[in-house]
């Protein structure tokens, strides 16, 4: 186990799709019958080790799954069966301005992103100027953020989770809002990372990025783990796929990626 920094091992993540809900108790008792729902099974059966000191990437369709794994990873969901071990801190970015406070400042943010994922005030001050010269926001540091473009938003939020330095980076699409330099950036930094010893997991639906950044892949389908292994030979059967789509449409509102 001291060469596997993630374990999943046989995860299956369930939600409820209501047709017919009770807000209240009051209106349970009205109605006299309980909310009438389906279960919908995000994730089921996904196993796979990823070792440590890789990059590994995810790749499927929106609605695939992907999110919903990550969210598993970074402890915000708990699986309904099976388990995700992590061996070692744990540092994710899975959403735009995640962590981030919009009247806050740049500065600011900087100071309670660090926080929440971990860092004392000293560390973050110590890191400070990295952090922002690794964002290119030093214009626009104290302004709020809710001024801040998308990709500024990224760009900082990228730079604290980075500089947290943890021992498993969970990144999803933090690339595809970034311009040439910020991705190249971000590419040397997974490469720095995973030269120390650290592991990095990427969704992105960049196969390119896959290809060259990552030294296994998994391809998730409608919550079920398709195929596992060398990046190339997993993203030449997911363009297939794409190839032949015969009309796959996500289920809304349940992947987001």
């Amino acid at each position: 186990m001291s060469d596997i920094a993630v374990v999943v091992d046989q995860v299956s993540k369930r939600f409820r799709m209501y047709r017919e809900r009770n807000q209240t108790l009051k209106a349970a008792l009205l109605r006299g019958r309980v909310s009438d729902h389906d279960d919908f099974w995000a994730l089921r059966d996904v196993s796979f080790d990823v070792p440590r000191g890789e990059t590994f990437g995810l790749v499927g369709r929106n609605g695939s799954g992907k999110s919903t794994l990550l969210k598993t990873l970074a402890r915000i969901y708990v699986p309904d069966e099976g388990r995700v071990v992590m061996n070692g801190r744990t540092s994710s970015m899975l959403e735009v301005g995640s962590g981030f406070h919009p009247e806050l400042s740049g500065r600011e943010n900087i100071y309670l992103n660090g926080s929440i994922l971990g860092l004392k005030r000293k560390q973050i001050a110590a890191r400070f100027d990295d952090i922002v010269d690794f964002s290119g926001v030093e214009a626009f540091i104290d302004q709020p953020v809710k001024n801040y473009s998308s990709g500024m938003y990224v760009r900082l939020g990228f730079a604290v989770a980075v500089h947290t330095e943890p021992d498993i980076l969970i990144v999803d699409e933090v690339l595809a809002v970034g311009d040439g330099a910020f991705r190249e950036k971000s590419r040397r930094k997974f490469l720095e990372f995973t030269g120390e010893g650290r592991t990095v997991i990427l969704v992105t639906h960049s196969l390119p990025q896959i290809r060259s950044m990552c030294q296994q892949a998994a391809w998730l389908e409608n919550g079920r783990l398709r195929a596992l292994g060398d990046p190339t030979t997993v993203t030449e059967e997911y363009e297939a796929s794409l190839a032949d789509d015969d009309g796959h449409l996500p289920t809304p509102g349940l992947d987001d990626d």
